[in-house]
């Protein structure tokens, strides 16, 4: 009976062990699947992986290899504990701790020391050591104990992340441009990121405990094509500082200009601000390319090309301008002047800029044909886009009366002086640019080359977009005008007596709510210099100046004559032969000395150095040479002392010490005149230096 008992409770608690198993059995799936499927995906269940290995983008320079755009490399650096030899560790553990302490100076070397201990004893595989490392301090820590016996005996790893950075800062930021995955790239490292984004690799990483990922081998990038631009950086710095100064002055919301050489297109400088609060203006949208405005007065020049060129107009044709205002149909056209100018030429009615005056006299010829005046417009071409190789450009909006289902009575003679229309600043620019290359018509060029390796793989070369864009009879006629204008005209405030500059002031009311508010303009310049023997165009473009004026001649034209003085000064091409027989040897800024061999070669200037293995240089300029003096900056980095920076520029101090990782701030132009670090102290990442130019 007891025997029986037993087997009873026996086969109960095997039963219920049954039904226990299979509820273990049952509930452990749905368990994992509700709260660790994330411990099974894909990625977690592999315990190895390929990462891509970005390459690091080629750079942008200016046009005397200034650097605009570059990669920075910055490391993240890891140790691998289990490579390394007890006995090595506990000998070289304490000095270790001490230079990493001393180098990044964020910690004492107790606590990287008992860091690296409980690493150690855990045999870590990946422990992370410094993130945000640059170049110096990598070598640097390359030469440390333990670190120094590299991957397998001393653990040491580090991986290579790249951050783009623009030396210049705004200097033609917008259209240096950005390259970003995840949207829509813009300017030049958009339109090639091709050449510059290089050929990615590829790194096989091994996963650790704690989902770390510790790379095993890794198969190369190639880094990315040089691009070679057309900025001239000292245009551009001119360019920009006289467009921001007027800015400020006249409390505007934004503007633009842009300097081309006529004869080639090649862009020398583009500058686009934008007022973003009170006393800040920024590169911001790029309103030179891809902003369609209404040109106003500066498009008279169009309508004046289009009679002359169909035989309706002379420059000395008469013209009542009725008081400074008359009436077309329900509308009433105003001069600037009240009163207005009385009888007075064609060629008086542009150089006095008279609405009424061109007006009339284009209505009077075109009135009942108006698609002849229209189709004369498009055989100028200006009604196409340029075709340039940046992105965003807006195509011109120039109605026909044959397809335009708005076209009214007063479309024309409001289209004669630049209303109703719409083309981008640099369309009109390189209308101008035409009548100044007698005729021919060019693209806009931002790139003159792409360089592998400090080779170049492939030039861009000046393209014709048109050949003449009207006769040359013409083009004498209002070549004359055009000078006429800054002479004895609307732009007479930027009259020269070094040179003769041919240009037209343009004042466009703006529409604000859907009608034109006469308080509201926008203000522009736009012609060409020097105007006997043009080389360079240039526009202007202030948009709703709040005070001190709103008139183009006012708010545009001093930016103009503020470049085109830089540029008469320091264009070696304009000077008089005499003059440059006579000059002297030139005065130069410390610096790069790559960069500066290829500038004194460049303008034949002699130079001698004191060793052809100098990175670094004090320029001497002497009676018939310049002389290139080495200069130790590398070296005073390495050793975190802080090198001596005077005489030389901003951008090369700016590459050098921010890639060391001081954060710099600076007062002035030119080249470094005070640092606030003396040369020789110790420096460390993360410190403050102000420096100031001269």
């Amino acid at each position: 009976m007891k025997h029986s008992k037993n087997i009873k409770r026996r086969a109960v608690a095997i039963y219920l062990f049954m039904i226990l198993l299979a509820l273990v059995i049952i509930i452990q799936p749905l368990y994992t699947q509700i709260f660790e499927s994330h411990l099974y995906n894909t990625e977690n269940y592999n315990v190895t992986r390929t990462v891509t290995v970005p390459a690091s983008r080629g750079n942008i320079y200016s046009d005397d290899l200034s650097l605009l755009a570059t990669s920075i490399p910055e490391y993240e650096i890891r140790w691998d504990a289990k490579q390394v030899d007890k006995e090595l560790f506990l000998d070289e553990v304490e000095e270790l701790s001490a230079k990493l302490s001393a180098l990044f100076d964020d910690k004492p070397a107790s606590d990287y020391s008992d860091y690296l201990r409980k690493v150690w004893a855990k045999q870590s595989r990946y422990a992370l050591i410094k993130r945000k490392v640059n170049y110096n301090q990598l070598k640097l820590l390359k030469q440390f104990p333990i670190f120094s016996e590299g991957r397998y005996k001393g653990g040491f790893q580090y991986k290579q992340l790249n951050k783009r950075q623009k030396p210049f800062q705004q200097l033609a930021g917008r259209t240096i441009g950005y390259h970003k995955k995840q949207s829509k790239s813009v300017g030049i490292e958009g339109a090639f990121n091709y050449d510059l984004k290089g050929k990615n690799g590829e790194r096989l990483e091994h996963r650790l405990a704690g989902n770390e990922w510790m790379p095993i081998r890794e198969r190369e990038s190639f880094p990315g094509k040089d691009v070679i631009t057309t900025i001239d950086i000292r245009f551009q710095d001119i360019a920009h500082q006289a467009l921001e100064d007027r800015l400020y002055f006249h409390d505007a919301d934004f503007g633009a200009t842009i300097l081309m050489e006529v004869a080639t297109g090649e862009i020398k400088s583009i500058v686009n601000l934008k007022k973003v609060d009170e006393d800040k203006y920024v590169e911001f949208y790029n309103f030179a390319i891809g902003r369609s405005i209404e040109p106003g007065s500066t498009f008279k020049l169009a309508s004046v090309i289009a009679g002359l060129e169909d035989g309706f107009l002379q420059l000395d044709d008469s013209v009542n301008t009725t008081g400074g205002k008359h009436s077309f149909y329900d509308r009433v056209m105003r001069d600037s002047k009240k009163g207005g100018y009385g009888v007075i030429s064609l060629e008086e009615s542009f150089t006095k800029s008279s609405n009424v005056g061109i007006s009339k006299l284009i209505n009077k010829h075109y009135k009942a044909k108006p698609s002849q005046f229209v189709d004369r417009l498009y055989s100028m071409g200006i009604n196409e886009p340029l075709g340039i190789a940046l992105s965003g450009e807006v195509k011109p909006a120039i109605r026909h009366p044959k397809q335009s289902s708005n076209w009214s009575g007063t479309t024309l003679p409001w289209m004669s002086i630049g209303y109703g229309i719409k083309m981008t600043p640099l369309q009109i620019l390189s209308f101008y640019a035409a009548i100044a290359n007698d005729g021919q018509r060019m693209k806009p060029l931002f790139v003159k080359s792409i360089m592998a390796n400090g080779i170049t793989e492939k030039n861009f070369n000046p393209e014709v977009l048109n050949p003449s864009i009207c006769s040359m009879t013409t083009i004498k006629k209002v070549k004359q005008m055009l000078e006429n204008v800054v002479e004895n005209g609307t732009a007479k405030s930027i009259k020269s007596k070094q040179y003769k500059i041919a240009g037209k002031t343009g004042t466009a009311q703006l529409i604000i709510d859907g009608v034109y508010d006469n308080q509201r303009h926008l203000a522009s310049f736009v012609g060409y210099f020097p105007a006997d023997n043009p080389k360079y165009a240039c526009i202007v473009m202030i948009n709703d100046p709040q005070e001190n004026g709103s008139y183009g001649g006012d708010v545009a034209a001093p930016v103009f004559r503020t470049i085109s003085d830089y540029v008469m000064n320091t264009d070696f091409s304009l000077q008089p032969t005499d003059t440059i027989e006579k000059r002297q040897i030139p005065v130069s800024k410390d610096g790069y000395k790559r960069h500066l061999a290829n500038v004194f070669n460049t303008f034949d200037v002699p130079i001698s150095s004191d060793d052809d293995r100098a990175q670094w240089v004090l320029t001497k300029s002497q009676k018939e040479q310049v002389k290139l003096q080495t200069r130790n900056i590398t070296r005073d980095l390495e050793k975190n002392k802080m090198p001596n920076i005077k005489g030389m520029g901003l951008n090369d101090v700016l590459f050098l010490l921010e890639n060391y990782g001081l954060n710099i701030s600076y007062s002035g132009r030119g080249s470094v005149k005070e640092q606030s670090i003396n040369k020789g102290e110790n420096i460390r990442k993360g410190q403050n230096l102000t420096i100031v130019l001269s």
